[in-house]
């Protein structure tokens, strides 16, 4: 067994494996930039190193820091983790090179399956089906445009390089198609290096069906069974389960013998999972699933696996690099009820999932589940970073049983300032679409109004606000209201202000909102309920409002960079019409304008760093 292992990454992801190789019994060091020396993973590892500031590809992306690192700390094997280094080639070589044990895929096999048009062609020699597309090498877009008709719309335009949802666009009519190409191809050189695409036939009403695969360096390949992904925003996972809902015995071995196949056609070894998409418009049926792309690396989403297989996949990991054969053969592996997992991120569902930074200063997540989390209360989510905030795993006996829990999980955290998607993800598991497995990829698309939750608190929010209010002592300025008594009648009027709107509200005994929690943090009082947050307290007369789209301010919505100016000042606008691309954590946001106008004012400038608020541009109203 390996005696001391270096974490190439981060976060939860590093506290993971950091906490099975301790109960493996091998030493354990960490990697950090100069904003992570004060992380959670840091203090649990063995031994640390920081290897440079904060913008990734100047710490965690730079192979030879590592190796340092490595060399000083005598480490005897790299764990990549999953992200950042852990499926590029030449670090693997670079690694094995300097006598460390690798603790991932052969680099053979992450180049094999590393572009997604080559996969696409192995996997097509090997058997293996693969949805129909356009896999060539002629990369113009007039070219390309012609495949996409050819294909048939709507087509996905996706990165040949890429992963993780990234360099991906659905384009459903030749009308914009090159705009979609080239954001798609922008994206693509900033994440991956590679703005070469692909394109594919998009399936309407898809399912996302992965299978784990593991191989070691005996010859033996087996298969963990499958997973159901078929839950995200913008291409991203955002709720995994497994098994898969509505996934029969013989559907289950067609699509668990091709991942296998897929995994012994570049000879892997160690962790994979191969990823396919379903049309399950009739149904999951073996003649209606392809192959899309292989990830050569452990998943965001494998503690599912582990809660129904009861295995350790990292342990698996570790004793594979170590030379050993598989912990188990194929039939020795079974499912054992069912898990689902959600990713709790710190971003607003209320501004189209814009991402949210700033200090944690109150952090409850629930404690009577498996938790894998990075950060910890009076921690901090920074602009350099993926703005992940925990995975929350729950394992039932049945997926009714597992839905509950789930919602019941979500519904449970408090967060604060920070804002997250819980309510989100709450209402999500909740969802009669949801429990009755009848999802796709497009569910979160389709059920949009329903899930994300509202800006304008309901009745319940009101009740439990104005409770929180009068049971304070009346010594607390926060119950300074005019007219109202502790032994008061059973209906007291109450005024609260939330979102700067007051309310009148009167109390009414006989509702007793549920599953809520007041506190103070840092000065603001606010309400948790159902995993949403609500500042609230008395009206306030000094209140002022900020800058609004109707003003015609452009401001920024995000920390983050301008990567697009399409305007020049004085240019004429129509309403809706694009002015700036903002990008932050991997994610872009158009900004467009109001309504038509002349641009009056601009101060974006590509490449420039914005805070939120910053003031891009001002419309000012007229024909255009």
């Amino acid at each position: 067994m390996i005696e001391s292992l270096l974490i190439a990454n981060r976060g939860e992801i590093a506290r993971r494996i950091i906490r099975t190789a301790r109960a493996l019994g091998i030493r354990t060091i960490a990697v950090h930039s100069d904003v992570d020396a004060g992380m959670p993973f840091v203090r649990e590892a063995d031994e640390a190193v920081m290897i440079g500031p904060a913008p990734a590809r100047e710490s965690y992306l730079v192979g030879a820091a590592i190796l340092e690192a490595a060399r000083t700390t005598r480490a005897a094997a790299i764990h990549p983790g999953y992200g950042f280094l852990s499926e590029n080639a030449e670090f693997a070589e670079a690694v094995q090179a300097a006598g460390l044990a690798w603790v991932g895929a052969p680099p053979a096999a992450i180049r094999a399956m590393g572009l997604k048009d080559a996969a696409k062609r192995l996997m097509l020699e090997a058997g293996v089906p693969v949805a129909p597309g356009y896999l060539g090498e002629d990369q113009s877009a007039g070219h390309l445009q012609n495949e996409a008709s050819k294909i048939g719309y709507p087509v996905l335009i996706k990165a040949v390089a890429g992963g993780g949802g990234k360099g991906m666009r659905r384009v459903d009519e030749a009308g914009a198609f090159a705009d979609a190409l080239a954001s798609c191809r922008r994206e693509a050189a900033a994440s991956f290096g590679d703005d070469r695409v692909l394109l594919e036939k998009y399936i309407s009403g898809p399912r996302h069906i992965e299978v784990q695969v593991f191989g070691d360096s005996h010859g033996n390949v087996v298969h963990l069974f499958e997973r159901d992904c078929s839950l995200q925003r913008r291409h991203q996972k955002v709720i995994e389960e497994a098994p898969a809902p509505g996934m029969d015995r013989a559907t289950r071995q067609a699509i668990c013998s091709a991942a296998v196949k897929a995994a012994r056609a570049v000879d892997y070894v160690g962790a994979g999972t191969v990823e396919f998409i379903a049309d399950a418009s009739h149904g999951l049926r073996a003649d209606r699933i392809w192959f899309m792309e292989m990830n050569t690396r452990l998943q965001v989403e494998h503690p599912v696996t582990e809660a129904i297989t009861g295995q350790d996949l990292v342990e698996w990991q570790l004793r594979v690099a170590s030379g050993e054969p598989l912990p188990k053969q194929q039939d020795e592996l079974a499912i054992s009820g069912w898990a689902m997992e959600a990713r709790l991120y710190a971003e607003n569902p209320a501004t189209g999932f814009l991402p949210s930074i700033g200090r944690l200063d109150r952090l409850r997540l629930p404690n009577d589940i498996r938790v894998d989390s990075g950060v910890e209360e009076g921690g901090e989510i920074t602009a350099h970073y993926d703005p992940l905030i925990a995975k929350l795993i729950v394992r039932a006996s049945d997926r009714t049983e597992a839905a509950a829990k789930l919602a019941r999980a979500c519904g449970q955290i408090e967060v604060w300032p920070v804002r997250t998607n819980a309510g989100f993800l709450a209402r999500t598991a909740s969802h009669s679409d949801f429990i009755a497995a009848r999802i796709d990829t497009g569910f979160i698309e389709r059920h949009g109004a329903q899930l994300i939750p509202g800006i304008e608190p309901d009745a319940a929010v009101l009740q439990a606000a104005a409770r929180a209010l009068v049971s304070n002592q009346t010594n607390d300025p926060w119950t300074a209201i005019t007219g109202f008594r502790i032994a008061a009648p059973l209906h007291t009027d109450v005024a609260v202000q939330i979102a700067g709107v007051t309310y009148m509200v009167s109390i009414d005994p006989t509702m007793e909102p549920t599953g809520t929690s007041a506190t103070m943090a840092d000065g603001v009082r606010v309400l948790f309920m159902e995993g949403q947050v609500w500042p609230f307290g008395l009206p306030r007369a000094d209140r002022s409002g900020g800058g609004a789209a109707s003003d015609g301010m452009i401001l920024s919505p995000m920390p983050g960079r301008v990567i697009a100016v399409d305007v020049a000042l004085g240019n004429r606008v129509k309403k809706g019409q694009r002015l700036v691309v903002i990008e932050a954590m991997k994610m872009e946001q158009g900004l467009v304008a109001p309504f038509d106008g002349v641009i009056t004012e601009l101060k974006a400038r590509v490449d420039a760093q914005v805070s939120e608020g910053a003031l891009l541009a001002r419309v000012e109203k007229g024909e255009s």
